[in-house]
């Protein structure tokens, strides 16, 4: 399956039995992110999560107990 990151637009390939193919294919509304984009605003979040002033708004009370 042929994917592209929605940030830089690099295409890429996956493998079609792929929990992430696989849900790409049924949910529409899942985009894709290659590595380095995924691992550069997971750099940036967890940064924003070191100041405090971080909040996650939708979220379940488990997830916010455990930050």
């Amino acid at each position: 399956m042929r994917v592209k990151c929605v940030i830089c637009d690099t295409i890429n390939q996956l493998i079609d039995d792929s929990p992430q193919a696989k849900k790409l294919r049924n949910r529409p509304i899942h985009t894709y992110m290659c590595d380095p984009c995924h691992e550069r605003i997971e750099q940036r979040t967890n940064a924003r999560l070191a100041t405090g002033h971080f909040g996650f708004y939708k979220s379940s009370r488990k997830i916010e107990e455990e930050f």
